[in-house]
């Protein structure tokens, strides 16, 4: 899955053109693209998918959203490590059609 998850902006520097932010997730801290929102300062609340920034948020808003995702236990997931999401896609039973389409054969024979 892939969630777009509010973060904390701790502090905000350059990587030649692009405007990087450290941003913490609930203790989990990662560099983000804040090239999107321009308007966001050091203290900010931002939303973060795929490691830009998309927009602005409350901090309200973002304390909420983090709560219910560490209740539905997709905090931890969605902010893993390349090293444990590799490890945990190792882990899945995989599918003999991961496009889908053994699905699609499957459907004319369930409705008979």
């Amino acid at each position: 899955m892939c969630l777009a998850i509010p973060g904390k902006v701790e502090a905000i520097t350059t990587d030649g053109d692009i405007r990087v932010g450290r941003v913490n997730f609930g203790g989990v801290v990662k560099n983000v693209c804040l090239d999107y929102v321009p308007e966001v300062e050091v203290g900010d609340y931002t939303i973060v998918h795929v490691g830009f920034a998309l927009s602005k948020i409350d901090e309200e808003t973002a304390q909420k959203t983090l709560a219910d995702f560490r209740e539905m236990g997709m905090l931890e997931e969605e902010l893993a490590g390349e090293e444990e999401a590799f490890a945990r896609a190792a882990r899945t039973p995989q599918s003999a059609c991961p496009d889908g389409s053994c699905a699609e054969d499957l459907a004319p024979r369930l409705i008979k």
